[in-house]
């Protein structure tokens, strides 16, 4: 008999099954016991995610509504009017027309002919170099509109070593409502030649990643020698932390300074690193674009590279945003924080929704957190930035997290309490006090003259400078500041042993008399620097420096006139907004008091002038075994005396 297998079969098998197993099968089955699986505990996103889905369908009583505003989608690129948000647990229930929503709220605010745009958030920023700590930070960049920070940690990193992303959550956990996420610093230490408070490797760099969620990437990759050529002390260090990042879904950030060479900037995205915040030149900015790398233009490309873009009609801005990376307190009270990157952008000719989505959307995207920030969406935080004119971005009310946080330009939240522990507060280690004799540099016997090396702010040429100086009846090399040469100085602040590295420099420092300038910020590995025209001078700017546990202090004609308190980490302080910048700006009002060489008023750029990153080639750095002067090749590790 014939029959198709293909329909026939499985019944004949199910058939013969089930007469096998009733022969086999007892007359009365046996009963086991089954246990029920332990309930598992949900986190508290998942529980709060519960609780807002329940808000969303009106079951659950909201916390506020923000009714009839005129809302950004940053997903569609319009404005829509007459919608409502509803807020319940710090974050975003429902969204849509004004009136639709099922449930009710505890408050409603109207915020009828206003605007909402998403929080601000930072996609390349060192809080560090604002002077303040997490917490007063907050008080100052919440009601200009940020309300979280991708922070690029490699600077308070090479302080406190592993405490590094404890540090940074520290001030949410503890009810802040800036949300940081830690990009964990690559420059730890920066480059071989340098030792501080830290070092990371893969170890260090899992840790990190596995520690906290909102870790989110590897902070900029910048020693670029050490990527590219495998006999660089830094190349095994580097690539371990770019494979500890990709291994736990870590992003991974770049420092692309002067590689501008198609042939570079390939090199740059193949190595994985997914961003630069250093682009400069606009056709730079474009071929790194086209590579698929994210650009994070600082305020000083804006001129160059914005109207190019909108010259030829860039059709996607997505793989753009726009950040302020330095900007310390009295520059960001002055100016404004990002609030000011996106009215610049918008005055450079940058459509108004395209502005918002480079200061939100886009970097929330990048760093795979826009499940948390960036929109104004359920299920985000309840970020929401009220406009009354969008054009020139004209912050009414900031929210961050669902509490009411700014209102025109004041913060409106108590400031939480932290005792930061001493990790935190005793990193001056210089060893003791120091002296005179210690910023001298004495020249060989015998010598009336000498050859020296000689470096000035931001020198990026192969080679450093040489000149002939002469030497003094004490056999001393000295600065001269009517030649525009001064003495600068490095000091090793973490290993006890009041190592000190000095040599000349040009076209910077102080010509009043017995005055220098000192400071523990000098990136990235934040020892002491000081520069002056006195040895004695400079080593009482050292020493209030390091007996303020860090920060600035100037001398004037031999005297203390001026000092900003930095004590946390020797880069910070947990002190309120308008103190901090009252200190600085008393500073940069006895420099004004000053004759410097060059440009009048405090050389306040010379804490970036010892950065050991790509395109720097010599620079003065600690002394270290095998090179007593501090003077090395970082691209190379070549060393080379101060004076011969």
């Amino acid at each position: 008999m014939y029959f198709s297998t293909r329909f026939q079969l499985p019944t004949i098998l199910s058939a013969l099954t089930i007469i096998s197993l009733s022969a086999c099968s007892p007359a009365e089955p046996k009963k086991v016991a089954v246990e029920s699986p332990a309930k598992m505990e949900f986190s508290d996103e998942i529980k709060t995610r519960q609780l807002i889905t329940q808000v969303a369908l009106g079951r659950q009583k909201a916390d506020l509504i923000v009714q009839n505003v005129t809302l950004l989608n940053v997903f569609t690129q319009e404005w829509q009017s007459n919608q409502d948000i509803v807020v319940a647990a710090g974050r975003i229930a429902w969204t849509g027309d004004t009136g639709q929503w099922p449930g009710s709220a505890t408050e409603i605010f109207d915020a009828k002919e206003m605007w909402a745009v998403p929080g601000f958030g930072e996609s390349h920023k060192h809080i560090e170099s604002s002077y303040l700590t997490p917490e007063y930070e907050a008080a100052l960049v919440i009601p200009h509109g940020n309300t979280w920070t991708v922070e690029g940690s490699h600077e308070v990193s090479n302080v406190v070593g592993t405490r590094n992303a404890e540090f940074w959550l520290a001030a949410e956990q503890a009810g802040s409502p800036l949300k940081i996420f830690p990009a964990i610093g690559s420059a730890t230490p920066p480059t071989v030649y340098e030792s501080g408070g830290g070092y990371y490797g893969y170890k260090e760099m899992q840790d990190f990643m596995q520690q906290d969620l909102r870790v989110v990437a590897l902070g900029e990759v910048m020693d670029w020698s050490a990527v590219i050529n495998s006999d660089n002390g830094g190349h095994q260090r580097l690539w371990e932390m770019i494979q500890a990042t990709y291994d736990n879904r870590g992003v991974v950030e770049g420092h692309g300074m002067n590689l501008h060479s198609q042939t570079d900037i390939s090199a740059f995205a193949a190595a994985g690193l997914a961003s630069d915040h250093e682009v400069r030149l606009a056709q730079e900015g474009i071929e790194k674009l086209r590579r698929g790398v994210f650009l994070e233009v600082k305020h000083a490309a804006f001129d160059t590279l914005l109207p190019k873009l909108i010259e030829m009609d860039l059709q996607d801005w997505s793989n753009i945003s726009v950040t302020t990376d330095d900007r310390d307190v009295f520059a960001t009270l002055q100016l404004g924080s990002m609030d000011y990157n996106i009215r610049s952008a918008i005055e450079q000719g940058v459509p108004t929704q395209i502005a918002y989505q480079l200061g939100s959307y886009n970097t929330a995207r990048h760093f795979r957190i826009d499940h948390l920030v960036g929109s104004l969406a359920p299920g985000r935080y309840a970020d929401i930035v009220l406009l009354s004119d969008p054009d020139t971005v004209a912050i009414e009310r900031v929210y961050a997290s669902g509490l009411l946080a700014g209102i025109k330009k004041e913060y409106q939240l108590p400031i939480v309490k932290i005792d930061y522990p001493s990790w935190a507060t005793d990193t001056m280690n210089v060893g003791r006090a120091l002296t005179a004799e210690d910023f001298t540099i004495v020249a060989p016997e015998g010598k009336t003259s000498v050859s020296a090396a000689i470096l000035q702010p931001f020198w990026f040429k192969p080679e450093f400078m040489t000149q002939t100086l002469p030497v003094s009846s004490n056999g001393t090399v000295d600065a001269n500041p009517e030649e525009s040469l001064i003495k600068v100085a490095m000091v090793d602040r973490y290993h006890g042993t009041a190592a000190v590295s000095k040599m000349i420099w040009k076209n910077v420092g102080p010509k009043t008399p017995e005055s220098a300038l000192a400071s523990s910020q000098s990136h990235d590995l934040h020892n002491i620097w000081s520069m002056g025209n006195n040895d004695a001078a400079m080593a009482l700017a050292a020493n209030t420096v390091a007996q303020m546990g860090g920060g600035w202090a100037l001398v004037k004609e031999g005297k203390v006139v001026a000092q900003v308190k930095l004590d946390i980490a020797g880069l910070m302080t947990s002190r309120p907004v308008q103190e901090v910048a009252d200190e600085m700006e008393h500073l940069l009002q006895q420099a004004d008091t000053m004759e410097w060489i060059g440009m009048p008023g405090l050389p306040e750029r010379m804490r970036f002038a010892f950065l050991t990153a790509a395109p720097w080639k010599w620079q003065l750095v600690a002394p270290y075994e095998g090179n007593v002067g501090g003077l090395v090749n970082v691209t190379t590790g070549e060393t080379h005396p101060v004076i011969w």
